[in-house]
């Protein structure tokens, strides 16, 4: 029997005492089903993973508040040869938000994105100046379920927001009607998506916040967009979710690409499980 690790938050952490064991059967239910033997280890202290065929770091929820600690357990299971999926480039690339511009380059649909190393006022003159708006967003470049994030116009604080590299990206208002859109893909493949809008008055959509999530069809620009995406990624992958919004000019546009902990979401779909699982497989069996 192929057996799998699931890496999950760190023992230490805060994310450690919430609801990742639930989250962690949801993901691990299918790929037992399709006859694998699956574990979770904690990713902050897993010494043994290169006896896994399978390592996946689904639930490393927590590494954005410990970025060094993070990138040195990547480089440290590249080094030992642990067969990670995603891939270890793909863990470090992923982790920072920088890669948002190099997708951009690559001609992929993205949120306009203004990079500083500190956000101050100037910072977001400048950025209003050149999205065209003055109603603008602010996060930090590493970061996860919207931490340091803050709307801003001009005459507001700046209270609450990111205290170090940080992105600035134009306020997009379909977020507060239809929300983000994320499609999921299992080795390349469109498996389902779903819609997530944030509560009324909000802009946030994660669970943490009460985000109202639903199963979702997507349209046809959402298609098209989103395998541009992954079009533009060059990297194999075994999970992704493409998360998009409509920009101020109405067309999809990537507001974040989930490839190292994102939740897929597997519940919102009949064959999501079976779909994840046979990609999994095929995975372990090149």
């Amino acid at each position: 029997m192929s057996n799998v690790a699931i890496l999950t938050p760190d023992a230490a952490s805060e994310g450690f005492r919430t609801r990742w064991r639930d989250v962690l059967e949801v993901n691990a239910a299918p790929l037992r089903a399709a006859g694998l033997s699956v574990e979770g280890r904690d990713w902050a202290d897993a010494d043994d993973l290169a006896s896994f065929e399978l390592v996946l770091p689904l639930l490393v929820w927590g590494y954005p508040f410990a970025p060094q600690q993070w990138a040195e357990a990547v480089d440290r299971w590249e080094e030992e040869g642990v067969r990670l999926h995603n891939p270890a480039t793909v863990l470090r690339w992923n982790a920072d938000k920088l890669y948002l511009g190099t997708l951009a380059e690559r001609g992929a649909p993205v949120v306009p994105t203004l990079y500083a190393d500190r956000v101050d006022e100037g910072v977001l003159r400048t950025a209003a100046a050149e999205f065209g708006t003055d109603r603008l967003v602010a996060k930090p470049r590493i970061s996860s379920t919207a931490w340091q994030t803050i709307r801003w116009s001009p005459g507001d604080k700046l209270d609450g927001g990111p205290e170090g590299a940080a992105m600035v990206q134009p306020y997009l208002p379909e977020i507060e009607t239809s929300g983000e859109v994320s499609l999921l893909y299992f080795g390349g493949r469109y498996s389902h998506a779903i819609s997530k809008r944030p509560q009324p008055g909000d802009f946030r959509v994660q669970p943490e916040f009460d985000g109202i999530i639903a199963a979702y069809e997507p349209e046809a620009d959402e298609r098209e967009a989103a395998e541009r995406i992954l079009a533009a990624i060059e990297e194999p992958l075994l999970y992704a979710r493409i998360d998009l919004v409509r920009g101020l000019s109405g067309a999809p546009e990537l507001i974040e690409a989930e490839l190292i902990e994102p939740d897929l979401y597997l519940s919102y779909d009949a064959e999501a499980g079976a779909k994840f699982a046979a990609a999994a497989k095929e995975l372990i069996g090149r």
